[in-house]
């Protein structure tokens, strides 16, 4: 009996339920938010499509106010193409004047209007924005804009400037492809127009095969883009330099000046006036008595037969010994260029400076352009080697010079302040040409590294604006404008296929949950 009741018992403790014990870990609840989205929403058709119109709304309100927003472009291109650079930013920043850009006949799509919008940031004073020539025919009006056309009016109380579209874009000479110059066109036009003086800048005419009109066009456009006035000058005609030079330009003599050349650079060398003088090699002797006379003024000896030829290959371009990469000193002009190697001379020659006239003319030199200690000086053009040949003078030669020669010393008890002249010399001319330096290449001289910038930098010193010494944005790049038909696409791409998946998925969900 007793052992019965102990199997029963048993029997009874077997089939007790076995305690549980609890997890000290909880379990993670479900969002509510989501939970309502699910069972209230997407369950009915009718409230799915009204998420759906929501979200939509959502979207199109969120792009609208970042539009709004007038927020600087994302740019990805790699020389910041669409961006305002930090140079552009510091010259209009002080402006104290309202500046007014109108687009006429742009949208506000417009990738040239978004940069000019981009001012606004750097200066409140300065807007942009894109008008229609029917809302504005006053200014279609003023400013003689054809029906139908585009142009940019910049405009600052009673001064104003036109840009055509065409203005905003050169071309590469040989390929044609289009480059845009449109923050050096805006920038040089909000400058003008805020502007009391313009610089004037003359080229020197009748003595050079290098001229604006024939194989200097480019450095004319450029030069007029950093707020330079440009004109060419015969002194035949009007026998002086004029008073409002502030810069003569004199590019490679092929011939002598005349007397009244000579005479009335020499007056105005006299005067403090200033020089730029581009020099390129010279391959046969030549005599050019009143040319070295103007020369000798600033310490330095005739320009020799004779090309300079590289033998240190990370100094040369494309292992070419004709073409150097001269190394650039500290100086005021070359500051921002400091260190760069991008500067290509071609068939350059050395300037010859006599030590020992600096003084007696009263002039101090600082150098700005040396080759390397590799280099050497050929003067038989019949040799064709590459290394230096028995008796060619090697080492490292002078191939750009500041010359500041001092006209008449500042006297406190009089008053009288120092005048001063300066001549700003590069022993070569082809890297500020429209020539190609490198065959086959798609650019120009002026166009090829920092050689724009030397040149640029170099009259910016002379006419005594230190605010225009910069290392420039490059824009050897080719533009991209979309057409119509590639524009919607591109808004099709953005817009539409977002939705359209969103729908798609949503729907595809429904069918999946009611075939469980």
């Amino acid at each position: 009996m007793a052992e019965k009741n102990k199997e029963e018992r048993k029997e009874n403790n077997t089939n007790k339920p076995v305690k549980v014990e609890k997890k000290n870990k909880k379990e993670k609840k479900p969002n509510r938010f989501i939970q309502v989205i699910k069972k209230k929403w997407l369950i009915d058709g009718t409230k799915t499509l009204i998420l759906v119109l929501v979200l939509i709304m959502i979207f199109i309100a969120l792009n609208t106010f970042l539009h709004n927003l007038d927020l600087a472009p994302i740019d990805f291109s790699q020389d910041k193409l669409y961006t305002l650079t930090d140079e552009s930013k510091e010259k209009v920043k002080d402006i104290d004047k309202d500046v007014n850009i109108y687009f006429v006949g742009y949208t506000d799509e417009d990738s040239n209007l978004d940069l000019a919008k981009q001012y606004h940031n750097a200066n409140e004073r300065i807007t942009a924005e894109a008008v229609d020539a029917s809302d504005r025919p006053d200014l279609v009006e003023k400013y003689g804009i054809e029906t139908g056309s585009q142009g940019i009016i910049v405009e600052c109380g009673d001064k104003s400037q036109v840009l055509a579209s065409t203005d905003l874009y050169t071309y590469d000479t040989t390929t044609y492809e289009q480059i845009s110059i449109a923050e050096e066109k805006l920038t040089s036009a909000i400058m003008s127009v805020t502007t009391d003086e313009v610089p004037k800048v003359y080229f020197l005419e009748g003595y050079s095969d290098f001229s604006l009109t024939q194989n200097m066009y480019l450095l004319s456009m450029y030069l007029s883009n950093e707020i330079n006035e440009i004109d060419t000058l015969n002194v035949l005609t009007v026998g002086n330099i004029p008073d409002d030079c502030d810069t003569l330009v004199i590019t490679t003599p092929s011939k002598d000046f005349d007397d009244v050349a000579t005479k009335a650079i020499t007056d105005y060398i006299n005067k403090g006036g200033n020089i730029l003088w581009l020099n390129a090699a010279i391959a046969q002797a030549q005599d050019l008595p009143n040319v070295n006379s103007i020369l000798a003024m600033y310490g330095i000896d005739p320009f020799e037969v004779g090309v300079i030829r590289e033998t240190d290959t990370s100094r040369m371009a494309i292992d070419s010994p004709d073409l150097i990469i001269p190394e650039l000193q500290y100086a005021d002009v070359t500051k921002d260029l400091y260190n760069t190697t991008g500067v290509i001379f071609a068939n350059a020659t050395r300037i010859n400076v006599n030590e020992d006239n600096l003084d007696a003319q009263n002039v101090n030199k600082i150098d700005l352009a040396v080759t390397s200690e590799g280099s050497y000086f050929r003067t038989d053009f019949n040799n064709q080697q590459d290394a230096a040949a028995d008796g060619e003078e090697t080492g490292s030669f002078l191939v750009g010079a500041e010359l500041d020669k001092t006209i008449t010393e500042a006297n406190e008890e009089t008053g009288q302040e120092a005048v001063t002249s300066k001549l700003v010399i590069y022993g070569e001319n082809y890297f500020v040409s429209d020539y190609q330096l490198i065959q086959n290449s798609q650019y120009a001289g002026l166009q090829l590294g920092y050689n724009r910038d030397l040149v640029l930098n170099s009259i910016a010193y002379l006419v005594d604006r230190p605010e225009d010494i910069t290392a420039r944005k490059s824009t050897g790049t080719v533009t991209y404008t979309a057409t119509e038909q590639q524009d919607l696409i591109i808004r099709t791409v953005i817009f539409a296929v977002p939705i359209l998946i969103i729908i798609v998925g949503i729907i595809v969900w429904q069918v999946r949950r009611r075939k469980k």
